[in-house]
């Protein structure tokens, strides 16, 4: 479903640029170039309220705030990294890659990777290259539907992570880049109701910017899973209280002073987990920031 909706939004944005130049170069190209920067501009000044609004909020954040100059750079990196993300990998290219479970085992752990909202399996792609080469299975999910409550992502977390275990003969790693990262608790809370033994099932967990204890953002949304990413959410609170205390000993939770999504910065971590701070990367440029690709292709082996 996302990637039809962002289909529909990219090409109308491009028919949309493609008719103004058409109505207006012949009389002044030079409106109609002005006509593409504003465009680009708009795309810009949206994230960089983003940016305005997460600095701010960080000042009371126990992180350390990032600079202006860090800023800066993020804002632009990010800025493009949304452009790529959502109006060209996840729309046109989710599909080109598909899962990759090798018929005989290659002894090495594989992998489930769970994306976040507004999202689908299409932002993993820089990641499945690697893990493939590096003889690493792994399933990416597409969490449906769209706009649903969280809880209701478990069955493709369980069938992803039973397939990658009968193909592997090994436990997997979860990795969840933003809601992923909740969806995944959610998962193991589930699985822990009819099996004892249900942390086993996993190797480790890592998160990218994932809003353990809820995003500022949050107060915004009506959607159900975006109301239960909302700052100290009673969902989350609920989800805390039913983790045994040992679980998050499984979790490595990558966050950063710039997420323009996931913020206070704080929130991105996870008490008794294993913490990453990754300084001057925006939310959509965690998941493909080739620092933390590189940390989490080491932590398979």
């Amino acid at each position: 479903m996302i990637a039809r909706l962002q289909q529909f939004w990219t090409l109308s944005l491009i028919a949309g640029l493609a008719w103004w130049c058409w109505r207006v170069w012949p009389q002044s190209p030079a409106w109609a170039l002005a006509g593409l920067a504003w465009a680009g501009l708009c795309h810009a000044l949206v994230i960089g309220t983003q940016f305005v609004c997460m600095h701010r909020i960080n000042r009371e954040d126990a992180a350390p705030r990032a600079r202006w100059p860090a800023l800066l750079r993020a804002w632009w990196a990010e800025a493009g990294a949304m452009l790529v993300v959502f109006c060209w990998r996840q729309p046109f290219r989710s599909a080109s890659c598909p899962d990759w479970l090798p018929a005989t085992p290659t002894g090495r752990r594989g992998v489930v990777l769970v994306h976040g909202f507004l999202c689908n399996r299409g932002v993993w792609l820089p990641w499945m290259a690697p893990l493939r080469a590096g003889g690493h299975a792994f399933v990416a999910v597409n969490l449906e539907p769209v706009f649903g409550p969280i809880d209701g992502y478990v069955a493709q977390i369980e069938a992803a992570v039973r397939r990658v275990t009968e193909a592997t003969g090994q436990p997997p790693v979860l990795i969840g880049h933003s809601m992923g990262g909740l969806a995944a608790r959610a998962w193991l809370r589930a699985a822990a109701q009819t099996d004892a033994q249900a942390d086993a099932r996993i190797h480790s967990a890592i998160t990218l910017g994932t809003p353990h204890a809820g995003t500022w953002w949050g107060r915004y949304s009506r959607a159900p899973n975006g109301q239960q990413m909302r700052l100290h959410s009673d969902w989350l609170a609920q989800l805390q209280r039913q983790e045994p205390p040992q679980r998050a000993a499984l979790f490595t939770c990558w966050y950063s002073n710039c997420d323009n999504i996931v913020f206070p910065a704080s929130t991105a971590a996870l008490p008794g987990a294993h913490h990453r701070l990754i300084g001057g990367v925006g939310h959509m440029q965690m998941a493909s920031h080739p620092q933390v690709m590189q940390a989490c292709l080491q932590a398979l082996d």
